[in-house]
């Protein structure tokens, strides 16, 4: 069992009314001394002079991302980004170039609170389908430079839209997108199965980089069973399993799947899978909804049987009583509970998720009609989840709030029912459907509706959208929806504090001058980096944050007369703030020489 990692909140902080207060000293064009010490579960406080700021000193601001490279095979070197605004909940709509107020009325700083509110915590993600080519690469054969400007554009695109999470499908159809030394290469990416890249480049290494130096998660996205999907065209490569182990792989209705009951095909799916763990900085590990094939029929319209006779009457012969469905089911129970055990044991911070369909058994709620996947995937989803066998649930609800058999707003509710673990709650959208032609389509109206109703689901806190290339055309305009409504500013991906990382380190900080102008050191007590700093501004305007990666070690301090605080926290992993660090400073009103700041350590 996971240990649950904790750290100082603000309100237990607060609650105990324990301010540490170290004295800082900084004349004008001089460096401020090194703050030290903090009193367990309390802000430190260090009070600085700054020299007077000038109305015309620049701000901090996003630059474009680099430029994909012109020469190969070597990828390019991830640039880092300048700091990225995090909103905090206000009664004004932040935008992402101005400070978030605490209040529209308050422009006077001594009205402003001395803490920060609460930061926007809301996951918004996206899936990136490589099978048929959906998302990315768009072709099997685009040059290794397109694939890679493809790749940007993907990245840059979910940036522009405050999206904070990327999952990548790295494994379609027992290949990968990705240097794999169990899977051959995938021809989603280069045409031909088992053919390598040329110029030689790891998709999946470059994604991860240029994720992260954009401030994006990135998740592994595995498809558990599938071994070829029907428009699969080139030849089977040597190392891929329907070749070296033919026998676990059955042919069902044009495509090829492997047997979920062979004790093989799991201990393949957990190999590869850990092998990504072990050797790639991802975020999470995720599957989708394809366990047992979804059903097909006949020509007659009879539904085809799945091939699985021989290790149907292997387990009957062994002594198996279960009915043929359970036992289908607890082999996919089976390797669920594998790879959640097994993700978290070798980096226990890689978080583990699943989006299955998005309706467990037709009657649950009462109002529900559709697909039994409990029945017909033998996929008992409710049970993982009751189970904790995950660290997020994402059931594909991809039906629209009005429709009568399959609401989502009444299926939402329904899988939060059921979430009695606490677990992530990110329900799935299907937002390619949202100003598309044809039946099924919904519009970007209904789309924003689908937001607002996970954002007031008591036990839902984020969205992930299938897929980016709607996002990729605009289409119906969607975007611009977005960012001038529930995207209007970025978020936080919610902490996962179940998850055994340890307390994020304590920071530790220092006033210096760089080019003539204050700026924050940032470190920490324990001389480890922490996964991400936290940095908030104080000002007459109220309260603004920036997010930066933990290899940031300095953060130039706004050049403005009316900020007069910095409250720093640092994030691990798991996305757990640690206890702050909060730096008052203040400027001369005049350009006389500044008077050093003094402080006195106050214990209430």
């Amino acid at each position: 069992m996971r240990r649950r990692a904790s750290a100082c909140g603000l309100g237990g902080m607060l609650s105990r009314g324990r301010v540490g207060m170290v004295v800082g000293m900084l004349t004008r064009g001089l460096v401020g001394m090194l703050v030290a010490g903090m009193m367990a579960c309390g802000p430190r406080l260090v009070p600085i002079v700054l020299p007077p700021a000038t109305d015309s000193a620049p701000r901090p601001t996003r630059t474009p991302p680099a430029a994909p490279p012109a020469a190969l095979p070597t990828p390019p070197v991830a640039v880092p980004k300048p700091p990225v605004a995090v909103p905090t909940p206000t009664r004004d709509r932040p935008t992402r170039d101005r400070p978030t107020r605490t209040d529209s009325t308050r422009t006077d700083s001594s009205r402003v609170s001395d803490t920060p509110p609460p930061i926007a915590r809301e996951f918004r993600g996206a899936w990136v389908a490589s099978v048929s080519n959906i998302d990315w690469p768009s072709s099997r054969t685009l040059s290794t430079v397109a694939q890679q400007r493809e790749l940007l554009e993907l990245l840059d695109r979910a940036v522009a839209l405050n999206l904070n999470a990327v999952l990548l499908q790295v494994r379609p159809a027992a290949d990968a997108l990705y240097r794999s030394p169990i899977e051959p290469w995938s021809e989603y990416l280069t045409g031909v199965q088992g053919r390598a890249p040329d110029p030689y480049w790891d998709p999946l290494e470059f994604a991860v980089r240029e994720a992260h130096a954009r401030g994006l998660e990135l998740h592994a996205w595995f498809n558990p069973y599938r071994a070829r999907n029907t428009d699969a065209r080139s030849p089977l490569a040597k190392s891929h399993i329907a070749r070296t182990n033919p026998s676990v792989v059955k042919a069902y209705a044009g495509y090829l799947w492997m047997d979920p009951a062979e004790p093989l095909v799991r201990e393949r799916t957990l190999r590869v899978v850990l092998d990504v763990v072990r050797r790639y900085d991802i975020d999470g590990v995720h599957i989708d909804d394809y366990f047992y094939p979804y059903p097909e029929n006949n020509r007659r319209g009879r539904e085809i049987p799945f091939p699985d006779d021989r290790s149907w009457q292997r387990y009957r012969k062994a002594g198996g009583r279960l009915d043929r469905a359970d036992w289908r089911r607890t082999n996919v129970d089976a390797l669920v509970k594998a790879l959640n055990d097994g993700v978290h044991r070798t980096k226990p911070w890689v978080r583990f998720g699943i989006s299955p369909f998005g309706i467990w058994q037709p009657g649950y709620p009462p109002q529900i009609r559709g697909l039994n996947a409990y029945e017909k995937l033998y996929a008992d989803a409710r049970k993982w989840l009751r189970e904790g066998w995950l660290d997020y649930f994402t059931p594909q609800l991809y039906w629209p709030t009005t429709s009568a058999g399959q609401s989502y707003s009444l299926l939402l509710a329904w899988w939060a029912s059921e979430n009695v673990k606490g677990r992530h709650l990110w329900a799935g959208n299907f937002t390619s459907r949202a100003g598309a032609p044809g039946a099924s389509a919904f519009s970007v109206s209904e789309l924003m509706e689908q937001i607002r109703v996970t954002r007031t689901q008591a036990g839902a806190t984020g969205n992930v959208h299938f897929s980016m290339v709607s996002f990729l055309q605009n289409q119906a305009g969607m975007n611009d929806a977005l960012v001038a409504g529930p995207y209007a500013a970025p978020a936080l991906v919610p902490a996962t504090p179940w998850l055994d990382v340890g307390l994020p380190p304590t920071p530790a900080l220092r006033v210096i001058e760089s080019d003539g102008r204050a700026v924050l050191s940032l470190g920490t007590e324990s001389k480890v980096a922490p996964w991400q700093w936290l940095i908030r501004v104080r000002a007459d305007a109220g309260w603004s944050s920036r997010l930066l990666a933990g290899t940031v070690n300095r953060w130039p301090i706004p050049v403005r007369n009316d900020v007069t605080g910095v409250w720093v926290t640092a994030l691990n992993r798991a996305g757990t703030e640690s206890a702050p660090v909060m730096i008052s400073l203040t400027r001369p009103r005049t350009s006389a020489p500044a008077v050093p700041g003094r402080g006195r350590a106050n214990e209430p």
